[in-house]
């Protein structure tokens, strides 16, 4: 046995090796939770396969056409050997298939061992592109440890708006287009696509990021996949724990908003990211030998924050979170044709922010911010639990079955209490506004200019959730692989249940805009004030089913062909339970192939095409298909409480929408929705055509180099269509007149005289595809019978469109003590919809984004999306510099998003300042320039003393070395509220790159 310190130099030799391959030009689809090792051998040979760590082993016997493959194998090191003999190791990744060659004509470094570990050459077998990462290789790089952070290094991936919590862009897509699983279980948050899981990061033990050319197995995805498995435990007894520690001394100072001409809006310089500690402990093994094993981690994270200012110099904060969680994995293998798992997750999050007044050194200036009064605490709670099952059949030495079921549940827990004691909530109940301080927003220009102070209130938040609110889902699938010959063919059925309890109001139940409102007749700022009122509250589901099936055929020994198709069904429902929108036989085939050109896995050609279709998100349903109110008054007022910043001695004044004091917004008027009325009767969702080619090519054994040019083109969107217009025009074609009821006369059919109602036939706004011809079902007239309004394409307004270009190059090389990998991505992301969200004003109102809701809001809307990043260059690897020392590094450069300027329509200016048009004249998208390039460069150090006997890790990690805090994000408003151009405030910065952070480790095994 080899000493201690030669191991310890062994290993890391085999590391850096290995550690050079994570980027895969391909990987065929192995299951989302496990590996392949696949290979050629003589007929009648015997192959076995055995993981030491665990003792589990399979033999199975090489049939007439000399391929041989091991399925739904659990990731790991495994040693496979021919007849007894010409034992080789091998590493099985995530959604991988490793080859290993014993024919005669195989290269015999195929798999090469060095000091114990292995290289994998090209994986030839592949269709997908993807780049997997061991915690091996992320625990040597200088990355935050979060899921996004390492999907954010693969090629193809920019980084989303803040407005959405910087998740990853896949491809051009919107970030609310991806899909998480861990150990085969969906966790994304379907609620709206824009969160999933918090899964204790230091209990993933790889991370596979599918950036296109997924395989049939995978759908309900527009733009990318994360696939995470989990440790696990074997025979021989591990336990650790470590401590990350990020001290707020070591963060630097924020940069401060400024106006364009200098004249400071928000100051920073008191602003503070707290300090972050993050522990755990965790323990693996054997309850039973080669059996039965465990793995289970503790972990708790505290940190706090503080922001002493406010752009409308509102409240300052201060914020602390606790994360404890845990994470149990059981792996009994019952014999080596039978395999159990069990995954136990806890990811609750508890959120606390306390709100005090802020006082300034000067009454108007915002110059250093200061902590003044307290006045309440807002209290937000997150995450649950996940149970997942899984088990796994060899039935046949060529056929395999899997079954998983797993269940979830994740809260979305929010109420406030006020520095005296009153608990301020919402019930979820239409009708029954929440209690507290109302929201004031002060958008007078003198105000916004920083001319007068801001009228300011007492309300903590802007809505109240409910304290009840919680999304479940249930899943189950069973998949099931058979090798016949030269084809290995996969199908299956994915059932997938989601239900969430929902609902909002805003805090006291109302908002208070102060302004300029020229069109009720008042000219003044301190006239006229708005009120706007808005609940929502219900339960809601989405029930997804999918089949697939899926060949990929050895045409010959060095050509396969990928063929697969999967078909999607999708029923969304109301929080009556009844269906408002189901999306019947979606099929999605998919093609690929790649060839081994010479035949000795060293130049690999790939491609693939395929149709990928994004549901519908719960979140629809909530306001778009239940009751909800959402409602508009004026009033002139003679001031203004100095408690709640509420307007006094009010005198309501009539609506210049309507001309009646009372206008309900979108027909949202507090009763139920017929959900027949929702959406067009042949509604389709929204899916993209994806074409990829490439190569992939050896160019020494520690080098190689690959290529993929991506093509993606958006065939179908859904959007919410608003403009009653063509509606009206249908009806006075078809016999319908205004006399005969098509706006509901208050005399006629309320007690209320002061109001004008649409009636609750008349659907307001409806779900379709923009540019296809569309079927409505509504009550024109209020007599309790639906007619079918068909409206041409051209009728309902623009064809949505999204393309996306891009070619990317990528390559991998490794020495004995160091690894580096690096891509450069050119990309365009071109159309007049970027997706299920709208970065460009921050709204996350998945799949019902204020696009399309009428044809003068897409007017100039054709161009470079916010996701379009020209150019992106990503480096990374570690050097050990001595047997104990070793330093990483990351770096990450990206281009400007395109700039925006957004205005009053000329003619119609019922969505304010959300129009591309400027000073009257029409801005197409991303004609007014760009934010500037951001660079990012990252570092870390670690030691090993050698004192330890390594099991002793000290690392620290500098996060954006040089400071460097560029833009990311302007103010992309030309005209004011009121309309008024402002040149001071349009392109001023909203935000910019987080400042340089340290942050410590240490770690000790056992």
């Amino acid at each position: 046995m080899a000493s201690r310190s030669i191991t310890r130099g062994l290993r890391r030799s085999a590391l850096t090796v290995a550690l050079g391959l994570c980027f895969v030009g391909g990987v065929q689809a192995q299951t989302n939770v496990a590996g392949a090792v696949t290979g050629r051998a003589s007929a009648g040979d015997t192959i076995t396969i055995t993981n030491p760590a665990t003792g589990f082993s399979r033999t199975i016997t090489v049939d007439s056409s000399g391929s041989y493959r091991f399925s739904q194998l659990p990731t790991g090191q495994y040693q496979v050997s021919r007849n007894g003999a010409d034992a080789r190791n091998v590493v099985v990744n995530v959604g991988g298939a490793t080859n290993v060659d014993f024919s005669a004509a195989a290269r015999l470094d195929t798999v090469e061992v060095v000091g114990g570990g292995v290289i994998n050459p090209i994986d030839v077998s592949s269709v997908e592109s993807s780049t997997i990462m061991t915690a091996a290789q992320i625990a040597r790089l200088p990355v935050a440890r979060d899921t996004t952070a390492v999907a954010l290094l693969a090629p193809g991936t920019v980084k989303g708006d803040a407005a959405f919590g910087n998740l990853a862009s896949f491809g051009g897509a919107s970030v609310a287009e991806n899909q998480y699983f861990f150990n085969g279980f969906n966790i994304t948050n379907t609620f709206n696509n824009l969160d999933f899981a918090a899964i204790p990061f230091e209990a993933i033990a790889e991370q596979q990021t599918k950036t296109g050319g997924y395989g049939a197995e995978f759908g309900r995805s527009t733009g990318g996949v994360v696939n995470q498995v989990s440790k696990r435990g074997s025979n021989e007894f591990h336990a650790g724990g470590n401590l990350f520690w990020s001290p707020e001394s070591l963060v630097e100072t924020r940069r401060s908003y400024y106006l364009n001409d200098g004249t400071l809006s928000a100051d920073r310089s008191n602003n503070t990211t707290g300090t972050a500690l993050t522990g755990a402990v965790w323990a693996s093994g054997a309850l039973v030998q080669d059996r039965l094993f465990a793995y289970g981690l503790l972990q708790y994270s505290d940190q706090g924050g503080s922001e002493a200012f406010s752009s409308s110099r509102g409240f300052s904060t201060s914020q602390t979170s606790t994360q404890p969680k845990w994470l149990v994995k059981l792996d009994w293998n019952i014999n080596d044709s039978n395999i159990l798992e069990f995954t136990g997750i806890s990811d609750r999050r508890k959120y606390e922010t306390d709100y005090f007044s802020t006082k300034y050194d000067d009454p108007v200036s915002p110059i250093n911010p200061q902590f003044d009064q307290f006045k309440g605490t807002e209290y937000n709670r997150a995450g649950g639990e996940t149970y997942i099952a899984k088990y796994t059949g060899y039935l046949t030495d060529a056929i395999t079955l899997s079954a998983l079921a797993g269940t979830s549940t994740s809260a979305r827990e929010n109420y406030s209490v006020t520095a005296d004691g009153t608990r301020n909530s919402y019930q979820g109940t239409v009708g029954q506004p929440a209690n507290g301080c109302p929201v004031i927003t002060d958008a007078r220009p003198s105000a916004v200019n920083r001319q007068v102070p801001s009228i300011s209130g007492c309300a903590l938040a802007n809505f109240l959730g409910r304290p009840d609110a919680e999304d479940t889902r249930d899943q189950f699938r069973v998949d099931l692989e058979w090798l016949f010959g030269d084809h290995m063919l996969r199908g299956g059925v994915d059932i997938d249940n989601f239900e969430s309890v929902a609902g909002e109001s805003y805090s006291g139940g109302a908002v208070w805009r102060y302004g300029r409102y020229a069109s009720t007749g008042y000219t003044g700022e301190n006239e006229v004030v708005r009120k706007r009122v808005f609940q929502s509250g219900s339960t809601v589901a989405v029930d997804q089913t999918a089949f697939y099936i899926e060949d990929s055929w050895n045409i010959t020994p060095n050509f396969m062909a990928y063929l697969g198709l999967r078909w999607d069904t999708f029923d969304n429902m109301n929080g009556d339970g009844e269906t408002f929108a189901k999306i019947k036989n979606q099929f999605a085939p998919r093609l690929g192939f790649s060839w081994d050109v010479k035949g000795d896995s060293s130049l690999k050609v790939f491609g693939n095409a395929g149709r990928y279709a994004l549901p519908l998100t719960a979140t629809v349903a909530v306001r778009g298909a239940s009751k909800s109110l959402y409602s508009e008054e004026f009033f002139t007022y003679t001031g203004v409480d100095p408690a709640t910043g509420a307007p006094i001695g009010l005198v309501r004044i009539d609506n210049p929408a309507n001309g009646r004091p009372i206008r309900y917004l979108n027909n949202e008027f507090g009763v139920g929705k017929n959900p027949e009325t929702i959406a067009d009767q042949g509604l389709k969702p929204m899916y993209q055509d994806e074409y990829i080619f490439g190569f992939q090519k050896q160019l020494a054994d520690n080098l190689s180099l690959g290529t993929r040019v991506v093509r993606r083109d958006l065939k179908a969107a859904i959007d919410d269509q608003c403009d009653y217009r063509p509606i009206i025009e249908w009806a006075l074609a078809n016999g319908f007149t205004d006399d005969g009821g098509i706006f509901i006369e208050p005399e006629d059919k309320t007690q209320d005289s002061d109001i004008a109602v649409y009636n609750p036939g008349f659907a307001f706004c409806h779900l379709y595809n923009p540019g296809r011809d569309s079927t409505f079902k509504m009550d024109i007239n209020g007599d309790g019978t639906l007619e079918e309004v068909k409206l041409t394409a051209d009728q309902l307004g623009p064809d949505a469109k999204r393309t996306y270009t891009a070619v990317e190059v990528f390559f991998e090389t490794s020495w004995d003590r160091a690894f580096l990998q690096g891509s450069y991505t050119w990309s365009k992301s071109r159309g007049n919809t970027e997706g299920g969200v709208k970065s460009d004003i921050g709204q996350d109102d998945t799949g019902t984004t204020q696009d399309f809701d009428y044809p003068e809001l897409m007017e100039g809307a054709d161009g470079y999306l916010p996701n379009d990043r020209r150019h992106s260059f990503k480096l990374f690897g570690a050097y050990d510099v001595t047997d104990t020392v070793t330093v990483g590094a990351a770096l990450i450069m990206q281009s400007g998003r395109p700039i925006n300027c957004f205005g009053f329509h000329p003619t119609d200016s019922g969505y304010g300042n959300s129009y591309f048009y400027c000073e009257g004249e029409l801005k197409p998208r991303g004609t007014s320039g760009r934010t500037p390039w951001t660079r990012t460069l990252d570092l870390n150090v670690q030691w090993r003393p050698a004192f330890a006997e390594d099991r002793l890790t000290l690392k620290m990690d500098v996060f954006n070395v040089f400071d460097s805090q560029r833009e990311t994000s302007v103010n992309e408003f030309g005209e004011d509220s009121a309309g008024n151009w402002q040149p001071n405030v349009w392109q001023s910065a909203t935000g910019y790159q987080a400042p340089r952070s340290v942050r410590f480790m240490v770690q000790y095994d056992f």
